[in-house]
């Protein structure tokens, strides 16, 4: 049993265990009970310093919600034909990948994995600014919070935690259609804006840190596909190519730039840490483009005079730190735009039903149910095709 699996399954049962002792402050709220269900845990953590950040900075908050919701709307259309698109194209070409996919921890087919640590955090970090911010828009326009706290989706036992604040539903009602999507749009807004700055952060602060702290060595043969040109020319796994037609490779994107300008029937001279190769490449029956045979990482190794002054727990520390920034900016910008999917009780589905009501009126309802049916039917046909694949 690997690691991360041991962790998820401590940290299931830890969450289990406090939900019960604290049973008085939990809310259930029913899906298909008792297989799919919300656990909220209410409290009042944060709701007083929402108040202050409210009251603090309303002209900012006001000017940066209302950028929030146009930023909303072109989302909302952006990831909704990103999502038919990549359905259409999943559906008439094999080897194209669906839009969408369940993160999870652990390694199951049909899923985006991202290991446990990173994981954890990464949820924490985006539940915990979305809700926050839904909840500082919430008090700026005079809605009182009436409770905050952590919320878990079990899969008949929580499984993937999230955050929550609850504000006033009829008085939000009773608000100008600008400030209620103002509320609405100000969640995925703050993600999409976090995972900006982190990205930022991450694109200065990543090459130089790990170029100081790595020895690049070429790139290693993970995998051989059985009949490839690599696989009769006799290339195995573990070897580390270090150079094509007589040009050093010592990065991935060396080897991938090498390779990008030729074509099936080419032969190419493979220089490997073992023996030098020549193959002539294939045709790959998926797309018709050259075919070499084999999956391929970066081989790279702690800088050894670096090790020798300072160890390997600081570079190690640096790695996963920069590791936790990539993960950080990937989910937020992807559950952020996710959320404005114009489907049910999520926030893209609370705006597009808002505008309808005021434009559509009696009818706004109507057409809104009709849409949000659609992209929930796009949304499990894209989970089901990756399970398939």
């Amino acid at each position: 049993m690997s690691t991360e699996l041991i962790a998820l399954i401590v940290f299931i049962l830890l969450m289990s265990v406090f939900l019960i002792v604290k049973r008085k402050n939990v809310e259930i709220q029913k899906i298909i009970f008792p297989l799919f269900y919300f656990i909220l845990y209410k409290t009042k953590i944060g709701i007083g310093l929402m108040e202050k950040i409210a009251l603090k900075y309303r002209k900012t908050i006001e000017y940066v919600s209302y950028a929030g919701i146009i930023v909303g709307f072109i989302g909302m259309a952006a990831i909704s034909f990103l999502l038919c698109s990549n359905l259409y194209k999943a559906i008439i070409t094999p080897s194209a990948m669906p839009a969408v996919g369940l993160v999870l921890p652990i390694k199951v087919k049909g899923t985006f994995f991202v290991p446990f640590f990173y994981w954890i955090i990464s949820i924490l970090v985006i539940a915990t600014v979305h809700e926050f911010s839904h909840g500082i828009v919430a008090r700026k326009i005079g809605l009182k919070i009436k409770s905050s706290g952590f919320a878990f989706l079990a899969i008949l036992l929580p499984v993937i935690p999230a955050a929550f604040v609850e504000p006033d539903e009829k008085k939000l009602k009773t608000k100008s259609c600008r400030q209620q999507l103002a509320v609405f749009a100000a969640g995925p807004f703050s993600n999409l804006i976090l995972g900006g700055i982190i990205l930022g952060i991450f694109l200065l602060a990543a090459p130089p840190i790990v170029e100081r702290i790595y020895d690049f060595q070429g790139v290693q043969v993970l995998d051989v596909t059985n009949a490839s040109p690599a696989f009769n020319a006799g290339v195995s796994i573990n070897e580390t190519i270090t150079g094509v037609d007589g040009k050093n490779v010592t990065y991935t994107e060396d080897f991938i730039n090498l390779m990008s300008n030729k074509s099936a029937g080419d032969k190419i001279l493979l220089k490997t840490d073992k023996k030098d190769y020549e193959i002539a490449l294939g045709k790959n029956p998926k797309n018709n483009q050259s075919y070499l045979g084999v999956s391929l990482s970066q081989k790279a190794e702690f800088n050894k005079n670096l090790v020798k002054k300072i160890g390997t727990f600081i570079p190690s520390a640096a790695i996963w730190i920069i590791g936790l920034l990539y993960w950080l900016y990937l989910l937020n910008l992807g559950i952020g735009i996710f959320n404005l999917v114009p489907v049910g009780p999520i926030d893209g589905g609370r705006m597009l039903q808002l505008v309808f009501r005021k434009i559509l009126k009696k009818k706004g309802d109507k057409y809104f149910k009709a849409i949000s049916m659609i992209m929930l039917i796009v949304i499990v046909a894209n989970l089901l095709i990756g399970f398939a694949k």
